[in-house]
């Protein structure tokens, strides 16, 4: 499925995820937390993307494996939104968060709506999106927002 744009889908588990898809239809990030409803998930969005050019993302090691992943954390520290897949190079994985970054922007000029008629979760894995650290010490970097 093409299209760019904000998809709330139903998880395995019957709550509710948002998926951030870009033009090519691929997904560049994903909800951190499961949500009640829809529109529960379409909210914890808006309030995302109200935060805008203040999101800062944190960039780390993948334990398991090869890869980078980015996640920007709340005010409490737990995760709002994170990459859709891990990257091979710390880069590019900072290069994906500034896309990101651009993609919310833009949906924040445009006042975007979601998508109706997503498909079904079936396999939630991280998203995976490149952000913008801060180079040396454990790899782990924070990035800020802007583009």
């Amino acid at each position: 499925m093409r299209g760019e744009g904000l998809f709330t889908e139903r998880a395995p588990n019957g709550r509710f995820q948002w998926q951030l898809k870009a033009m090519n239809g691929r997904v560049v990030a994903v909800s951190s937390s499961v949500h009640e409803s829809s529109a529960d998930a379409e909210r914890a969005f808006a309030e995302l993307v109200a935060l805008g050019p203040a999101l800062v993302a944190r960039i780390t090691h993948v334990r398991d494996g090869l890869g980078w992943t980015w996640v920007v954390p709340g005010p409490r520290g737990n995760p709002l939104v994170k990459s859709s897949r891990a990257y091979e190079r710390y880069a590019t994985c900072q290069n994906a968060f500034r896309r990101f970054m651009a993609l919310v922007a833009r949906m924040a000029e445009t006042g975007a709506q979601p998508l109706a008629g997503a498909q079904p979760v079936t396999g939630v894995r991280p998203a995976v999106v490149g952000g913008v650290g801060a180079a040396g010490g454990d790899g782990a970097g924070g990035v800020g927002g802007g583009v």
